[in-house]
């Protein structure tokens, strides 16, 4: 998760993310990674009939704030945390609060109605997981969602970018599997995960709608899990 380690790299922190194999994939910049996102989400709330302008909605470890820029306008509420006030500086438009502990959620119970983690648990470490997950199930109402995004440890090119990236020194990459089991054991149900990123920048603009029928194969770049307390 980001950390007040993470101040030290917001000033130049898009330059360390820099790879060969990922500007090859979406040449413009990381701006595709976080719209790919944000139309993953919209979509299963749409599929799933569900409309977030009724919901209040947190990204916790939100970094830059980037999600929360393009997503945050379709929800009732919107909000942020990070341990890193660096990293949150540059948010407009959003109440942010500083995590003073990366392990504990700066709102109250049952705050939320949705809530994103996003590239956020491979950098908690292993025995840091189950209480961080206890603590998004606290600020959640009941039948609220949680939503896990991760790099995707079966994908070899993901593998390899994480890597050989400054900012993901500390990164354990986890499995959909673990991250469903991580959310059985906190008390969640109902996991649905959704695999993405398939397609370069490029190809996506003329192919992406394939990528709605590869969601079950577990070879994308990234995946998705959502899950219901």
């Amino acid at each position: 998760m980001n950390s007040p380690e993470f101040d030290k790299f917001a000033g130049s922190y898009d330059g360390l993310l820099k790879d060969p194999m990922r500007d090859r994939f979406s040449p413009a910049g990381s701006r595709f990674f976080h719209v790919r996102k944000r139309d993953l989400i919209l979509g299963h709330f749409r599929r799933h009939k569900m409309d977030p302008s009724r919901m209040s909605y947190l990204d916790f470890g939100c970094g830059q704030g980037e999600l929360l820029g393009l997503l945050g306008s379709s929800f009732a509420e919107a909000r942020g945390c990070d341990p890193s006030p660096q990293m949150m500086a540059g948010i407009r438009g959003f109440e942010t609060r500083v995590q003073q502990d990366p392990l504990r959620i700066p709102y109250e119970d049952g705050r939320f109605d949705f809530v994103t983690a996003v590239c956020v648990y491979h950098h908690v470490p292993p025995a840091g997981r189950a209480p961080l997950t206890l603590e998004v199930r606290r600020v959640l109402r009941p039948g609220g969602i949680f939503c896990i995004i991760e790099h995707n440890p079966l994908n070899p090119v993901t593998r390899t970018i994480v890597r050989r990236t400054t900012v993901d020194a500390d990164a354990i990459l986890l499995t959909a599997g673990s991250t469903r089991s991580l959310m059985r054991r906190a008390g969640f149900q109902a996991h649905k995960t959704e695999y993405f990123l398939y397609f370069p920048e490029r190809l996506y603009k003329t192919c992406g709608h394939f990528e709605g029928l590869m969601r079950r194969l577990p070879l994308g770049g990234q995946y998705a899990v959502f899950s219901r307390f």
